[in-house]
């Protein structure tokens, strides 16, 4: 099973909490967290994009960095690990984009991909001017599609002429092209989002449920399997989980619990509130805004020992369709370095990947 970090580019992370680390989004950070997924043989980083947050006493996701050029800079300082951006499509021209990925490719050695997203929480696009409406969130997919067919266009032939409803190339050129493939992702849950992704995409990512119920996205996987056989390809499901974990299953209950016990209300009721504006809304994003467990964006989460978390991944890895798993941490470098040297060694799913010795320096822990 491979298995990537979703890079913390907004700040606190994904714990909605006063009682979680809190700390501010900054390129060394996350240089930090990528150079030690690299050096324990994790497959990938990708980062989100977020354009506004959600407030409250802890500012949640109101500082954000870019996500090309935080990838570019890690294209830079990184030699195996594969890294993924974020394209915003509503307000990033699918031709630029195709000509930033290039870019990037080029500075990564072909090792860049594209995580496609459409685009749900209204304020991050009308406080610019560029909100196209509600009605957007019917067709979303329907401009999804235009987007990628351009951008196909782009990367496979340097040239587009693409008319759609939505964009319209005159002899519109992006050189150089890829020098590898570039592996595109989605995120999609509906029955729009799961066609999209089978018929564009190479992985669709989704929601774990729950907590320590580790295969509770079966039926999701499911899906997209049913979904492959309309198209005829093979796109895999790699599913979003937090890992939370300790010396013991106590030790991490007690963090967990601390974090729900902290819980920043202001931010979760703005998170319910745009939500409930889409009445489109895949179901992943009804999932996150659902105020069940909203202090983890509603996202599975792993609690417990080292060994308790490694059984768990297995069985993620059980799920049929599953290629993959991306990982969120309470406290990111410290969970890098106690998954890479305390947890994958004892995954059956992750044999044959190379531990390194662990290392003697020990990371400072994020100031609660």
């Amino acid at each position: 099973m491979k298995v990537g970090v979703f890079i913390p580019i907004g700040n606190n992370g994904w714990l909605l909490s006063e009682a979680a680390p809190q700390y501010k989004p900054s390129f060394e950070l996350n240089k930090e967290i990528t150079l030690l997924a690299e050096h324990y043989g994790m497959d990938f980083a990708l980062s989100m994009i977020k354009l506004r947050g959600f407030g409250g006493k802890t500012e949640f996701w109101d500082y954000n960095l870019e996500t090309f050029t935080l990838m570019a800079g890690l294209a830079a300082v990184t030699k195996k690990i594969q890294l993924f951006a974020t394209a915003a499509s509503l307000v990033m021209p699918p031709a630029i984009v195709a000509r930033m990925a290039s870019t990037i490719d080029s500075i990564s050695g072909g090792r860049f991909g594209l995580n496609l997203i459409t685009g749900w929480q209204r304020p991050e696009y009308s406080q610019m001017g560029l909100w196209p409406g509600d009605e957007f969130f019917a067709t979303r997919y329907e401009y999804l599609s235009e987007y990628m067919q351009v951008i196909q266009d782009l990367w496979t032939t340097g040239q587009s002429d693409f008319k759609g409803d939505y964009f319209k190339m005159d002899d519109c050129r992006v050189l150089p092209k890829p020098q590898a493939e570039m592996k595109v992702i989605c995120a999609g849950q509906s029955d729009a989002g799961m066609a999209f992704s089978s018929k564009y995409a190479n992985y669709n990512f989704c929601l774990g449920k729950g907590v320590n119920t580790p295969k509770a996205f079966a039926p999701a996987a499911e899906k997209l399997i049913e979904a492959n056989k309309v198209t005829g390809r093979n796109v895999t499901t790699y599913v979003l989980m937090m890992v939370i974990a300790g010396e013991t299953d106590e030790a991490a209950r007690a963090k967990w619990e601390a974090y729900k016990a902290g819980a920043d209300q202001g931010a979760i009721s703005w998170l319910g509130e745009q939500g409930a504006a889409d009445k489109k809304a895949d179901s992943n994003v009804r999932q996150l805004a659902d105020p069940t467990s909203a202090v983890n964006l509603n996202m599975g989460t792993l609690v417990g020992s080292y060994e308790t978390i490694a059984r768990m991944l297995d069985e993620v890895a059980e799920v049929p369709g599953t290629e993959g798993v991306l990982l969120t941490f309470d406290d990111f470098v410290g969970g890098v370095k106690a998954f890479g040297e305390r947890i994958q060694p004892l995954m059956k799913s992750r044999i044959g990947v190379e531990t390194p010795v662990p290392s003697q320096v020990q990371p400072e822990p994020l100031a609660a």
